[in-house]
């Protein structure tokens, strides 16, 4: 019912004075909002730069909060398994999270700060000067799977120069063949010019640092009793015992196994007409042809180029043949 202009309704009026009751209430909210915030971050601020942060650390270390989080994660885990697509979708997920944390150039900063700290090299500094640092580099160098990483690697090394030297050799030995009976390169058995060549010259090489190491063990002991007179002597006495090493080293290495030092090194062998190693005069017999082919400037090795088994001098002297060995398989 309307009249006179006045509003006759009780809940009108008491919403109304409610309103103007809270007025006040509510502008004083609003101006000290601003207040009570900039308050709010003073206490954090001070909350933060006291012991609290590192009280609420020790207390999730203490009471062991992360490894119980942990702990329950993998229990609901095993009690709901996943399937092959959620396994997958996790895998994406840790994927892509690798690639950003890896390409983040925060990271990269971090790590090259780190690494050039003077705090990073003052730690190096002091590891690699401590005695349990060198204590474990020498358990570790001294270790039987390092010895036998670096043998094998040097085995390996060593074997593979050899395998170079005799594989150039013998497509020399083929190559130098073909163009004198001019057909294209065939490789043969028998062992030729360049392979025997590398093996003469090794075997002579080692058979004079023989000789040094016999001839300075017995200088050592003529020390003893004075300088050994006349001059003539000590000439006769050295190319003596040269000649007796050579003699020993060639004939006790074909006689013994069929081949020497250097023959092995390039896989050759000599045989004789029975196919076994020559026994000890012819071995001799050899020994002297070999001189013999050496003397004119190696002449005694060009029948090699034209004989179809690729005899020498000597070899035509002794009935004997040089053989060459197949590679071993891989």
């Amino acid at each position: 019912m309307e009249g006179g202009g006045h509003d006759s309704d009780p809940d009108g009026i008491a919403v109304r004075i409610g309103r103007f009751a809270l007025g006040p209430a509510r502008a004083a909210a609003r101006s000290g909002r601003s207040a009570l915030a900039s308050e709010a971050e003073r206490a954090v601020d001070g909350a933060f730069a006291g012991p609290l942060p590192e009280a609420v650390a020790r207390a999730i270390v203490d009471h062991r909060v992360l490894e119980r989080m942990l702990a329950e994660a993998l229990d609901a885990a095993a009690e709901q398994p996943a399937t092959d697509a959620d396994r997958e979708q996790v895998q994406q997920l840790v994927d892509r999270l690798v690639e950003r944390v890896l390409a983040s150039p925060a990271l990269e900063r971090t790590v090259a700060d780190t690494l050039g700290s003077r705090l990073t090299e003052d730690l190096a500094d002091r590891v690699v000067g401590s005695e349990a640092f060198r204590r474990a580099l020498q358990d570790v160098l001294a270790s039987p799977e390092v010895r036998r990483a670096l043998t094998h690697q040097t085995t390996s090394f060593g074997g593979e120069v050899a395998a170079a030297v005799r594989g150039r050799a013998g497509r020399l030995d083929d190559s130098a063949e073909a163009r004198i009976h001019h057909r294209p390169p065939v490789p043969s058995p028998f062992g030729g010019l360049a392979t025997r060549g590398v093996g003469l010259v090794t075997d002579l090489v080692l058979a004079q640092l023989t000789f040094l190491a016999i001839g300075a063990l017995v200088g050592l002991v003529a020390s003893l009793v004075g300088t050994l007179r006349p001059v003539w002597l000590v000439g006769t006495l050295v190319g003596s015992g040269w000649a007796i090493v050579v003699v020993a080293y060639f004939v006790g290495f074909w006689t013994s196994t069929g081949q020497t030092p250097g023959m092995r090194l390039m896989r050759l062998r000599v045989l004789s007409r029975s196919g076994t190693p020559p026994g000890v005069l012819r071995s001799i017999v050899r020994l002297v042809g070999l001189v013999l082919a050496i003397i004119p400037l190696f002449a005694g090795f060009l029948p090699v180029l034209f004989d179809g088994r690729r005899r020498a001098l000597q070899d035509y002297v002794a009935g004997t043949v040089v053989v060459r060995e197949p590679e071993p398989e891989a």
